[in-house]
């Protein structure tokens, strides 16, 4: 089986934050088809888009999958439907997991269950962030600019990012 390369972005803003996170992560990488290869720190970052929320808890992992990229997004919504994730009423509201696909080799996809490189993830601190603890250096295969650029792009004043000291 050809293994290959995945960001995946992990977030949480209801309940224990930080252990969903975790085990949305731990779930994952528990099976022979999804194998950790490194976890960036854990952020406390403020709700873009739809703002009246709690805060969240976000951190980006890199992966090596055997599943393809549709595979790979099937198995991390039905991760996000066992934490308690139901259809989402607000767009961009309150969740008790987020799962989402990043990266996934240098593969760009458009099609209406899946768009990658993620189509946000270059407006938003609270991927780049800690994107950057694991690889600062990774381009982006459409907009051919590093992670670290992308996030020295960002406006200062937008999308508050601290490191979480909750970790265990």
């Amino acid at each position: 089986m050809k293994e290959h390369l995945a960001y995946i972005s992990v977030g949480s803003n209801l309940g224990d934050k930080l252990i969903n996170c975790q085990k949305g992560i731990a779930t994952l990488t528990s099976g022979e088809k999804v194998n950790l290869i490194e976890v960036s720190k854990f952020y406390i970052t403020q709700p873009v888009d739809f703002k009246e929320q709690e805060w969240f808890v976000n951190a980006v992992i890199k992966v090596t999958t055997s599943f393809d990229p549709f595979k790979l997004l099937a198995e991390m919504l039905s991760i996000q439907q066992r934490a308690g994730r139901h259809y989402d009423k607000i767009r961009f509201g309150p969740r008790i997991l987020d799962l989402d696909i990043l990266f996934y080799d240098n593969l760009v996809i458009k099609e209406s269950n899946l768009v990658l490189p993620h189509p946000r993830m270059h407006k938003r601190r609270f991927v780049l962030k800690p994107i950057c603890d694991i690889d600062k250096n990774l381009k982006h295969p459409v907009l051919k600019k590093n992670m670290q650029v992308l996030l020295d792009s960002l406006q200062d004043n937008e999308q508050k990012v601290l490191e979480c000291s909750c970790e265990p």
